[in-house]
């Protein structure tokens, strides 16, 4: 394909940077370098105005506290919700995604009002999931099986305007987000019985509880987003040939859950 110049926007790095979701952009910038495709990352803090010219944005996880200040910010920056709003490519991890919905319930029971891009909500699941999280996506374009991480005692229900992004092999994701869930044995039993999903995807945006990072795991998602972000199909992307360390990475978080 022809080259181009790739700008990444990492957004609030110095608040939502504690898993390192942040290399999710080194994995886009470096895919699309391999390609010989100029690639750039900007990085905005939290004071700053967000850009509107970038090709792609990314919002990693973080604290609750960081995540009411990220929120906050958020809504200082109009244009830039309706830009992603109307499509323009975001992918959000964890805290990301509970900010960009209607709202969320911390960790001390306040209910605080998301930015309204996503149709969903998170409240308290009754349980805190941390381990390795294995799914099917359902994304058109996707094929493989993903693998991350999960940190979180929150769980999702989307409404009628979201899509989830994938289909729960192991692990939690969305979990169960229900008002009745609210001691740990109850939760338990209603993780371990009903068909889980992970993330959200409405327009522009797809949302994950997948850390890894995501896209270092999940070379295939990283291409499909990369795509997105040079507005062309991914098979349009020159191919890269064999990647046998991510291969075996991958193979191996498999193994390690039994699948």
């Amino acid at each position: 394909m022809a080259q181009s110049t790739l700008r990444i926007g990492l957004l609030y790095p110095e608040v939502l940077g504690t898993y390192g979701d942040g290399g999710n952009t080194l994995v886009l910038a470096q895919r699309a370098r391999w390609r010989g495709i100029d690639a750039e990352i900007v990085r905005i803090g939290l004071d700053e105005p967000i850009p509107l010219e970038l090709d792609i944005y990314h919002l990693g996880g973080g604290e609750d506290a960081a995540q009411t200040h990220a929120g906050e910010q958020l809504r200082r920056n109009p244009q830039f919700l309706q830009l992603v709003g109307s499509g323009r490519p975001l992918l959000a991890i964890c805290a990301g995604l509970q900010v960009l919905g209607q709202w969320y319930v911390d960790a001390e029971h306040n209910k605080v009002e998301g930015v309204g891009l996503l149709d969903c909500y998170t409240m308290p699941q009754g349980v805190r999931t941390i381990g390795e999280i294995v799914s099917e996506p359902l994304l058109t374009g996707l094929t493989g099986r993903l693998t991350g991480f999960e940190n979180h005692g929150g769980a999702t229900r989307l409404g009628s305007q979201a899509q989830p992004f994938a289909r729960v092999a192991y692990g939690h994701g969305n979990g169960v987000a229900d008002g009745e869930l609210n001691d740990t044995a109850s939760a338990e039993a209603a993780l371990a019985s009903a068909q889980l999903y992970d993330g959200v995807v409405q327009n522009g945006i797809v949302a994950t509880y997948m850390h890894g990072p995501v896209l270092a795991r999940n070379p295939e998602f990283a291409d499909w987003l990369l795509a997105r972000a040079l507005g062309v199909e991914p098979e349009a992307l020159d191919p890269l040939g064999a990647e046998p360390d991510i291969d075996a990475l991958r193979a191996q978080r498999f193994r390690a859950v039994g699948l």
